[in-house]
């Protein structure tokens, strides 16, 4: 089942900015927000080191319910490039494997795999793709809780 759907914002290294900057304009709580740096307990293999003060992942509650996440792009690291006026993606979050797996491979149809599914150290499988009418999506499956 799908748990969640939200706007996934990615910019050219001004992440931090673009937060503060939607927190405030929006009226949002700001719950996270990390750094690649502070990411995977600080290892940068492989991460150029001007990554390591960009955004990762940031997440501003809008208090509705309704999530805005917001990431900057490193070039050359596999990812998509970053696109002026394309930079938005789709984001699921699912709580089966399974069905994370079978939306991915669907969405992935005619389109372009740009992160293979795979373990990451936030999640049980996650991936991302652009589907064959353009539109980014990132595929994440909630880990389980106790």
């Amino acid at each position: 089942m799908i748990k969640k759907l939200f706007p996934y914002l990615n910019f050219d290294g001004n992440g931090r900015e673009a937060t503060h900057f939607y927190t405030e304009v929006l009226g949002g709580e700001l719950v996270s927000l990390m750094t690649f740096g502070d990411a995977n307990e600080g290892d940068m293999d492989g991460m150029p080191e001007e990554a390591r003060d960009l955004v990762m992942n940031a997440q501003i509650d809008l208090k509705n319910g309704d999530m805005l996440m917001i990431s900057d792009v490193v070039p050359g690291l596999g990812m998509s490039s970053f696109k002026q006026g394309n930079n938005v993606s789709v984001t699921l979050f699912l709580d089966s494997i399974e069905e994370g797996r079978t939306i991915f491979n669907k969405l992935a149809e005619g389109g372009n795999i740009v992160m293979e599914l795979q373990e990451t150290f936030w999640t049980p499988l996650y991936g991302s793709l652009t589907d064959k009418f353009g539109i980014d999506w990132q595929i994440s499956v909630e880990p389980e809780t106790n």
